[in-house]
């Protein structure tokens, strides 16, 4: 009696088979990115998002005068030439500036296709392409890879940043499944979620571009794995108008220094209170 307690019920056998009948079609579903698995889901797009929750992280802030971009310079080691020109922050046309978060290779290839967009719209119609089509044309493509075969997506995310005639200041975040949305302020890449936290709490719609700036400094203080930011580490984008005329500007380092000094006092100043 003892040893007919010890066997395995009668469903057992049946239970295990449908587990791994279960792991077997998920496995199969892996692979494709143009099929849907039964729960609905194409896990190819999936794990293209999840690469970008490990890659440096991105934020963009929309300000009352601008619009300010900031991106983590991750380095694998301190044996690499320093870049020529910035790895985070690219220029799409006069208008519209880009901060990428992903495998860069990837977004080489959308950017290049993005300003190509951008100039034949110029060329046709004499006037710089409104910031929205133009992300939509790179969410077009980006979502043609997500549908034929012997594809894959595009392992980046992008937050666009711009200014028209139609909507003034705008701000969109675009992920590898070809989705886009207008954002205030936003966060991509590693610990993103602590990053949106941060800025839910304190984005205000009248912040100036020296608030943005600084707000920036602490979303990446918050998201970086390293103990403090430093001006090798992060990197600075503003996009303001100056006499009329539209002017992106990357941050040198000793700005860049000055901004992270003033959020660090300011922690301190809080910490006394």
């Amino acid at each position: 009696k003892h040893l007919e307690s010890l066997r395995a019920p009668p469903h057992f056998p049946r239970a295990l088979a449908r587990s791994r009948t279960t792991v077997v079609m998920s496995r199969r579903y892996d692979s494709s990115t143009t099929t849907f698995s039964p729960e609905g889901r194409l896990h190819q797009v999936e794990y293209a998002i999840e690469a970008i929750n490990n890659a440096g992280t991105a934020v963009g802030i929309l300000a009352a005068d601008g619009i300010v971009l900031a991106g983590e310079k991750q380095k694998s080691t301190s044996l690499l030439q320093p870049s020529k020109s910035s790895e985070k922050m690219y220029k799409l046309d006069d208008h519209v500036v880009t901060v990428v978060a992903g495998l860069t290779a990837d977004a080489n290839i959308l950017i290049n296709n993005a300003r190509l967009q951008s100039q034949r719209y110029l060329y046709t119609y004499q006037e710089p392409m409104p910031v929205e089509q133009l992300v939509q044309r790179v969410c077009n493509y980006k979502q043609a890879y997500t549908q034929y075969g012997g594809l894959r997506p595009f392992g980046v995310a992008f937050l666009f940043a711009g200014w028209d005639e139609h909507h003034n200041y705008q701000l969109y975040m675009s992920d590898p499944s070809g989705n886009y949305s207008g954002w205030k302020a936003t966060c991509i890449g590693q610990n993103n979620q602590a990053g949106k936290g941060l800025l839910k709490n304190e984005y205000e719609e009248t912040a100036t571009v020296s608030d943005a700036l600084k707000l920036a400094a602490k979303v990446l203080q918050k998201t970086m794995d390293a103990t403090s930011a430093t001006a090798e580490k992060v990197e600075f984008m503003v996009l303001t108008k100056e006499g009329g005329k539209l002017v992106q500007r990357i941050l040198p380092e000793s700005e860049t220094t000055a901004v992270l000094a003033a959020v660090a006092a300011d922690a301190s100043n809080e910490g006394d209170v």
